[in-house]
């Protein structure tokens, strides 16, 4: 077995016994962010979507509902944006915290996802991107992700174009040790409650404040070329 091979062999046994645990634990607030769903508005506790994985193939999503039922019922599917109105109060505060991400544990649990890699896109989205920003494609060489370079340093109307240097900057750099950072950085990130404040000046100057330093990642991928 060669040195990818093992790589990839160890990150999927770390993938699944980090999701079966954060499945188990996390029952607890799938109960209360259902109950907050349902009292909100009456509507679904969870959507699905289609988004494309590793080599091109398609899976299904499911995430918390955050927005309002049939939010692209006129619109067809569009990329959110950071102030969308469409979002519920109770959607604003799983967003904030990323909860509404949770159900991609099982995701991840059955090998659709990990949980470091490029954010998952729709096909629809995948195919206008693909047309129009050189390299696109090269995102689907890996896993897609719960969380990544893309999705810690870049903001909601970060341009798609922007956001594939980072992914590309992943792929490039892919590493344990820069999983476990980007991990760590996501659980900070969400004990802070900032996930709509990533990216922006004021979230790097909180990585100086509890880091005492600007995460290097960030530093380098906006270095390189894509």
């Amino acid at each position: 077995m060669d040195d990818m091979s093992c790589i990839s062999l160890f990150k999927r046994v770390f993938d699944v016994c980090l999701s079966g645990f954060g499945l188990v634990v996390s029952l607890p607030l799938w109960l209360i962010i259902a109950a907050s769903i349902k009292l909100e508005d009456g509507g679904p506790v969870f959507y699905s979507q289609e988004r494309v994985g590793k080599g091109g193939k398609v899976f299904k999503v499911y995430k918390f509902r955050s927005m309002i039922p049939d939010a692209e019922k006129h619109t067809g599917a569009v990329w959110a944006s950071e102030h969308d109105p469409r979002v519920t109060r109770v959607g604003r505060i799983l967003r904030a915290t990323a909860m509404d991400e949770l159900p991609q544990l099982w995701s991840i649990f059955k090998g659709d996802m990990s949980f470091v890699g490029p954010r998952p896109e729709r096909p629809e989205l995948v195919e206008e991107f693909t047309r129009e920003i050189p390299r696109f494609m090269e995102r689907f060489r890996v896993q897609p992700g719960l969380t990544g370079v893309a999705q810690v340093y870049g903001k909601y109307d970060t341009l798609p174009r922007h956001k594939l240097k980072y992914d590309l900057f992943y792929i490039r750099h892919a590493s344990f040790a820069l999983d476990i950072q980007l991990i760590l950085f996501s659980f900070l990130i969400t004990f802070m409650g900032k996930w709509e404040d990533r990216g922006k000046p004021q979230m790097l100057r909180r990585w100086r404040r509890f880091l005492g330093y600007s995460p290097p990642v960030f530093n380098q991928a906006n270095q390189e070329q894509p």
